[in-house]
């Protein structure tokens, strides 16, 4: 391959410049869909999902998937530039979706078109999927519902080359307390502030029993609170906001129920859909990681891997905490890198 990387760098730079927000991706995925068929490969779509089989599949092998998503968050009100205008400097390639997970998927489709020319022991599927960052229904859901064959995965955000093992799910619940409304001044009523109030502390003090030896305790944590209408008047609801980050000890509804059963306010999940994602000791991925000696990690965030039922990795260029960020950002010489340790990582493996 001459100059790895390069052809990934241009592809992000040129994807960037074309804004991708999730629901809003079909310049983005016909700009990539043109790229693929530039480079010889034959991509078909599923909805604003652009996909791609190697030429080089063959019938009876298991079939591994490369994913990585075309959209991206909105920008921040802290950009000091034009997030839709790339540039680089001092090293870095900057640009809203650079990181995440830009890198990763401009990474493994030029990873993806040298490995149309290898023969492999198991076959190759590239999905660069869409509404991964809102979890919509034209995404990999949507993929998953066509393409069946899938067997394992390996999932491009940003680890810094990092191989994640297994990633937290999400759970986000929306809680409503209830009280009755009367007159400050005469402490009437019920007031649904401090319902919510004794709530939260039972909640931020709550243990769920089982600890995970990979993923550790069930992480929650009260992000937001409103409540009242003004300073006389006692307030009858008050609302507030629990991130839950499971692990893989307990399912999104036993989380919800066992919660539930310990307080006084409503409570209501968002989704249940969001779980935790593992891949047991031993499958080849996994093997595959240690005999070559990538780091080994648990990641804190989801990605298109929940919405997957077959074992998988995520890996790939960029840092997981400059995701989201204003200025974002990703270094050229990851990018770089990124395209080898893919290359490096698929050929390794002995079976998909």
């Amino acid at each position: 391959m001459d100059t790895p990387g390069a052809f990934a760098i241009q592809l992000l730079k040129e994807k960037i410049a074309i804004p991708a927000l999730s629901g809003e991706e079909a310049a983005a995925a016909g700009y990539l869909e043109a790229q693929l068929v530039k480079a010889g490969v034959a991509p078909f779509r599923i909805g604003h999902n652009v996909c791609a089989c190697s030429p080089k599949n063959r019938d009876g092998q298991k079939l591994l998937m490369l994913n990585s998503h075309i959209d991206t968050v909105k920008p921040s009100a802290g950009y000091t530039f034009n997030p839709f205008e790339p540039f680089e400097k001092d090293g870095k390639l900057f640009g809203l979706g650079s990181n995440d997970a830009g890198a990763s998927l401009a990474a493994l489709v030029e990873s993806f078109i040298f490995l149309c020319t290898v023969d492999l022991p198991f076959n190759l599927l590239l999905v660069l999927s869409c509404e991964e960052e809102n979890s919509g229904p034209n995404g990999m859901k949507l993929v998953t519902q066509q393409i069946k064959n899938i067997d394992c995965a390996i999932v491009g955000e940003p680890t810094s080359m990092k191989v994640a093992v297994a990633e937290r799910g999400l759970l986000v619940i929306d809680g409503t307390a209830h009280g009755v409304a009367g007159h400050a001044a005469r402490d009437g009523g019920v007031n649904a502030l401090y319902v919510a109030v004794d709530d939260i502390a039972v909640i931020r003090n709550y243990a769920f029993n089982h600890i995970s030896p990979l993923m550790g305790a069930v992480k929650k944590t009260v992000t937001m609170i409103n409540g009242g209408v003004q300073h006389n008047v006692v307030p009858a609801e008050c609302r507030f906001v629990i991130d839950v980050r499971p692990n893989e000890c307990y399912t999104n509804r036993e989380i919800l129920a066992d919660l539930q059963a310990a307080v006084k306010s409503k409570l209501n999940a968002r989704s249940l859909d969001n779980k935790c994602s593992f891949t047991p000791a031993g499958h080849p991925l996994w093997r595959c990681a240690e005999q070559l000696g990538f780091d080994a990690c648990v990641s804190p965030t989801t990605s298109d891997w929940m919405r997957l039922d077959v074992p998988a990795i995520k890996m790939g260029p960029g840092a997981s905490e400059r995701s989201h960020s204003a200025d974002e950002f990703v270094y050229l010489d990851e990018i770089r890198q990124g395209v080898k340790d893919y290359i490096r990582f698929i050929t390794s493996l002995n079976n998909g």
